[in-house]
């Protein structure tokens, strides 16, 4: 007989970050069952407060000689199991792994909404009753009681009256005398859209080989390797289809949003309309409703982002990770996962399946496939015999000698005439959106800086303002320089907007679309970008990392990689491998049709390996440099990177708390010889919405205990500081900035 649970209490505290043992009530005892949201006591005065059942204990000697002392579960919200065992064994996996509260583990297998009381959403829906008699069979009653009847499949009042033009009065005078009844019935509110059927295709000879290998193989994680227009999908498609065929589930996970409603489109197409969508650009009501859908089983297959991983599927057999290589399946606010580890761990839960998709693998997973955690399988052909386009690296300081200030080199400006020309489409890649990148004064130098971030403002040609692309602050431009009060005020550098301006007026004729930030802030905005551009009914589409990867638009022979130097000089020890990755994904969006493709690489830096491996299309070229550097310096796959990161609106008490946790950190871990520590430091971007930020970085050879225990040291630390610092810890960040 059950007695004992442990729970967590929803609060973000840390000092509750543990399992708090509550008694089960005798009426509750038969009831209550792990993943159940319950109320209990909290507190010296008792208050009611939410928390999730995480254990049940049948009884425990300490616990029975302390009965009398612990408190009661008061109240069981629902019958709904929120989570299972297998999912609490997932969060003390994040928990240890990354750092993370209880709490914050939990809240990602929770549907959106839920704690905030949202329910299933119910319409009153019309059917019939009893036949019409006397007075009533004439019309417009008849009229509106064989509507009833044939749209019985669910039709309502409000419906009955605009579509159809039926009398509100008549028909509650049917439903009055009971000739019609009103009834509730639950709607879905995910996107009702059906696409095209998508027809299976034939696998070439690679494709064959690689989805009987990952079938029949013993190994649970793979890697496909495959050029970019190798036909990955298809494969995906074709795993997918044996998982549903055994009864099992599947999950297809994509880094971008902008990559979504292409793998829907196809996913729909092959499987039909029961294919869970999942991403943050549903409203709180159709994640809802989603995450219903998996939990009772009503369907086989998501497609998402990268919370998608944490769908409650029952059956699980399959999790695909396309452009595994990205930086986006990392997050940034706690806890701070990576899908790839999540789908790991669930495949050692569950016994599913893990395939890994790019045509740049990360220098951690390739590695992993060196020493054998993960089997490698190469698409080292495109499909249907398509040819890899061709990459040419344009030198711009040439441009500069030859008096080219145009942010087309000669080349590039050439080739999209020409391709204009031959009615192809044309993808230009700046991976920085804004129309200049910084406004200041020529003659004192004063650069326009956000007041609340240390970081200058983006100038927007359309609306005529400057934002803050940290915090979002915006403010109108002014000609006059606020310090010295001259008007030599000037826009410097390039951004998509700045780009978009210089097409139209260059090339007045084409047709432009324009994919970043500022352009997908609707919700169907990326989905209206994509259908345009693929229907040819644009010429030209201008993007940041959004049309990098993954889209497939066979009429597209021409990309042009406009600066590839903004990557490459970003102070991280990742932006030689984001460089190269970003430049052969964008250049692998040309020539997927029956035109060779042409790619045209700007850049200052031609002579670097990244760019060089990208253009020969060599990926082991430049893995083997850049391990080399991994190793020689520690960083990840041979050693972690700890980020500490502490923040206040107080900046005095934030440097002298700061500091004096770097001391005692170094003096504590002095004897750690294969860790180097390293700050305390203003972070590179110095103030973010008001508050001052500092860092510590650690590296270097950090098990989880230790990093427990650097955990448990900072929190101690600062735990005076509760209301004014706040702490951030991750774990091999995407970024130091």
């Amino acid at each position: 007989m059950l007695k004992f649970a442990g729970i967590v209490i929803n609060q973000d505290a840390n000092e509750l970050d543990r399992i708090f043992t509550y008694r089960i009530k005798e009426d509750h005892r038969n009831k209550i069952k792990v993943g159940h949201r319950v109320k209990v006591p909290f507190g010296r005065g008792n208050r009611l407060i939410d928390g999730f059942v995480l254990y049940l204990y049948e009884g425990v000697k300490e616990l029975e000689d302390t009965y009398v002392e612990i408190k009661s579960i008061e109240n069981l919200y629902s019958d709904v199991e929120l989570f299972t065992n297998k999912d609490v064994k997932l969060m003390e996996f994040m928990r240890k792994k990354y750092l993370c509260s209880y709490v914050d583990a939990l809240r990602q297998f929770l549907p959106k909404g839920i704690i905030g009381g949202m329910k299933k959403k119910t319409v009153e829906v019309l059917f019939v009753s009893k036949s019409l008699e006397g007075k009533y069979d004439k019309e417009p009653y008849i009229s509106i009681f064989n509507k009833v009847k044939s749209l019985e499949d669910g039709v309502t009042r409000a419906e009955l009256n605009k579509n159809y033009g039926m009398s509100l009065s008549s028909i509650n005078t049917l439903i009055k005398h009971g000739f019609i009844s009103a009834d509730s019935k639950i709607i879905q509110r995910y996107n009702h859209k059906e696409f095209q059927y998508y027809g299976k295709k034939n696998l070439n000879t690679e494709q064959k080989n690689i989805v009987e290998n990952i079938l029949n193989s013993y190994n649970h994680t793979f890697l496909i390797h495959g050029v970019t227009g190798s036909g990955k999908t298809e494969v995906y498609m074709n795993l997918v289809e044996d998982n549903i065929q055994r009864g099992k589930a599947s999950i297809v996970l994509v880094p971008e949003i902008a990559l979504t409603p292409q793998m829907i489109e196809r996913f729909k197409g092959r499987f039909g309309k029961e294919v869970a969508v999942f991403h943050s650009k549903l409203s709180d009501g159709e994640r809802f409703d989603e995450w219903f859908r998996v939990k009772e089983g009503k369907v086989k297959l998501a497609v998402g982002a990268r919370s998608a991983v944490f769908l409650p599927f029952k059956d699980l057999g399959l999790i695909i990770i396309d452009e595994e290589h990205e930086n986006s399946y990392k997050s940034d606010s706690n806890p701070k996962y990576h899908a790839r580890d999540i789908a790991e761990y669930r495949s050692k839960l569950e016994g599913c399946k893990v395939v890994l998709g790019t045509a740049t693998p990360s220098i951690e997973t390739y590695y992993r496939t060196e020493i054998g955690e993960i089997e490698l399988l190469k698409m080292e052909n495109r499909a249907d015999g398509a040819l890899m386009p061709n990459i040419h690296v344009v030198d711009m300081r040439e441009e500069l000698k030859n008096n080219n200030r145009s942010i087309f080199s000669t080349l590039l400006y050439n080739e999209i005439k020409t391709t204009l020309n031959k009615k192809e489409q044309i993808i230009l890649f700046l991976n920085r959106r804004g129309f200049s990148t910084f406004v200041s004064c020529r003659k004192c130098g004063y650069v326009f800086k956000c007041d609340d971030c240390d970081i200058s403002m983006t100038y927007h040609f359309s609306g005529n303002y400057l934002s803050c692309h940290y915090c979002g602050k915006k403010m109108r431009v002014s000609n006059i320089c606020p310090v010295c009060h001259s008007n030599y005020v000037k826009y410097f550098g390039v951004g998509t907007e700045k780009v978009e301006t210089e097409v139209r007026r260059h090339f007045p004729e084409a047709r432009v679309l324009r994919m970043d930030l500022d352009t997908t802030r609707k919700k169907d905005s990326y989905e209206i970008i994509y259908n345009t551009f693929k229907k040819g009914e644009a010429d030209i589409l201008i993007g940041t990392q959004m049309v990098s990867k993954g889209l497939d638009f066979p009429n597209v022979s021409l990309v042009g990689v406009l600066a590839a130097d903004l990557s490459l000089n970003l102070p991280d020890y990742r932006a030689s491998e984001r460089t190269y990755q970003l430049v052969t994904q964008v250049s692998g969006r040309a020539g997927r049709g029956k035109t060779i493709g042409n790619v045209i690489v700007q850049t200052y830096l031609p002579e670097n390996y990244s760019i060089k491996a990208a253009q020969n299309y060599s990926y082991s070229s430049f893995y083997n440099q850049e391990l080399t550097i991994r190793k020689d310096m520690s960083y990840p796959p041979f050693g972690k990177i700890l980020s500490i990161n502490l923040s206040s609106k107080n900046e005095d008490l934030l440097i002298k708390c700061i500091q004096n946790i770097g001391i005692n950190l170094k003096n504590k871990f002095l004897y750690h010889d294969k860790i180097e520590i390293l700050g305390p430091c203003p972070c590179m971007i110095s103030k973010i919405k008001e508050s001052y930020r500092w860092q510590i970085i650690i590296k270097g050879q950090i098990a989880d205990e230790l990093a427990k225990e650097i955990k448990d040291f900072l929190y101690e630390s600062i735990k005076d500081y509760y209301k004014d610092i706040r702490l951030s810890i991750d774990i091999n960040p995407n970024s130091l900035i």
